[in-house]
């Protein structure tokens, strides 16, 4: 998995760097398919835009975006929601509707079928 962090009209600290990549690296553990991040900080006046686009196997793609003053406020605010949409997506794919598997349904309709 790679990951890209890009600055726009401004840099990062090192150390910041290194804050964005470990804590994105932790979308992984709520999605195992991720196959790029790319975390765009935008330095806007006294104002940063922090943008994150998600990119996962089998064409699913994720975007989050959050403004604010501080560039790690800001980045965490993104990442929130990027995990938002992360846990929602995979819930969504996820069938927890039944709570006995389908052959089994049908296996005790045609028995009681023959029952009757």
């Amino acid at each position: 998995m790679q990951v890209a962090i890009t600055c726009r009209h401004g840099s990062l600290k090192p150390d910041l760097n290194d804050y964005i990549t470990r804590k994105s690296e932790k979308l992984l553990t709520y999605f195992e398919r991720v196959t790029q991040i790319q975390v765009t900080l935008d330095f806007i006046d006294s104002r940063v835009r922090a943008e994150i686009l998600v990119d996962a196997e089998h064409k699913h793609n994720f975007v989050a975006h959050a403004e604010g003053d501080d560039a790690s406020a800001t980045f965490d605010g993104a990442l929130h929601k990027m995990e938002q949409q992360i846990k929602k997506y995979k819930e969504k794919v996820q069938d927890h509707r039944r709570d006995v598997p389908m052959n089994e349904i049908v296996e005790s309709e045609v028995s009681d079928g023959e029952l009757e």
